[in-house]
């Protein structure tokens, strides 16, 4: 099939690659444009426009999509299908109703639930036993066009954001090409999304800070949810630190070896530190105990927690902001 191709992060590269191994003629890469990066702030191509140069496939970065030239351009393409992978801009009517097939949508969520930007972020940070990812025709709504295929992918207890990224990756590389083939034989069927639907806004600073008078199990999803970007942070003596990983605490009365921890809980106040057990700092929250793994402080490596603690000669009792 004629496509062309619109997508920028790490997570449409796999449906880039899949498309051009799968046979398919890949008339253009739309990405965004460089963008500056680092401390130097040099500019640095996307990793999509990194893998087109790789595949040898001619890029394109507009500014904005839906500019006349970039839409002209489009109509001489003469796509089949276009084909959207966390594009990072809206697409107009113009844009939208240009190829025969369609443009469809690879998004990492079971629609309808967690439209928008940052679908794996908030199923992670909700605590959801499970996610996936649908292809879907996208018509002008915020990922409200007709679903074609889904496939589902279990979110175990502890796993990161990052951890589900990389399978639902892979996932969605696949389904688009099962997506084509069905395309190309005229059997998919369309189906409208109903029931309820919730919203995966881009994360901001807001959606970073721990709040400790929250449930420890809460926190903990918060914390994986960030991992490995932007991360959850807090203070420790007014100086600030990235928490990575964690694990929240359910005392087994006369068996769990954490169980000195949950005898503290009566007197403790949220965010204060009630233990030290092998490599975790044992904090009170709300309701619970949660088990602080790795930390990293601002400018350093990751680090145990309990190396953190260690190095600054930590007292139990002391508290996280």
């Amino acid at each position: 099939m004629r496509v062309v191709f619109m997508g920028t992060p790490d997570f449409s590269v796999p449906t880039l690659k899949a498309l051009a191994e799968g046979g398919h003629e890949i008339l253009g890469v739309f990405t965004q444009p460089d963008r500056p990066a680092g401390r130097g702030k040099k500019l640095k191509p996307s990793p999509v426009k990194v893998a087109a140069g790789e595949l040898s496939l001619p890029v394109f970065q507009p500014e904005r999509i839906k500019s006349a030239e970039w839409i002209e351009l489009l109509h001489e393409l003469a796509p089949e299908s276009i084909i959207v992978v966390a594009y990072g801009q809206i697409l107009p009517k113009a844009v939208l109703e240009l190829p025969k097939g369609g443009c469809i949508n690879v998004h990492a969520s079971l629609l309808p639930a967690y439209r928008g930007a940052a679908p794996i972020h908030w199923a992670v940070m909700q605590g959801e036993p499970y996610t996936g990812v649908t292809t879907m025709l996208m018509n002008e709504g915020l990922d409200t066009g007709d679903m074609l295929l889904k496939q589902e992918l279990v979110i175990p207890a502890e796993a990161t954001t990052g951890e589900i990224h990389d399978q639902l990756a892979e996932i969605g590389a696949k389904l688009l090409l099962e997506t084509l083939a069905e395309l190309e034989k005229g059997s998919l069927k369309p189906i409208p999304q109903t029931g309820d639907s919730n919203y995966a806004p881009l994360l901001k600073r807001e959606h970073e800070g721990l709040d400790w008078s929250r449930e420890a199990a809460v926190l903990h999803n918060q914390i994986r949810g960030l991992n490995p970007w932007p991360g959850a942070f807090a203070s420790f003596r007014g100086e600030n630190l990235k928490i990575w990983r964690s694990k929240p605490f359910q005392p087994v009365p006369g068996s769990d070896p954490w169980e000195g921890a949950a005898r503290s809980e009566v007197q403790a106040e949220p965010g204060q530190i009630v233990q030290v057990l092998g490599d975790a700092l044992l904090v009170q929250t709300g309701k619970g105990i949660l088990g602080v793994l790795e930390v990293q402080p601002a400018g350093k490596r990751t680090m145990k927690a309990r190396d953190f603690f260690n190095g600054r000669h930590g007292q139990i009792g002391e508290k996280f902001q």
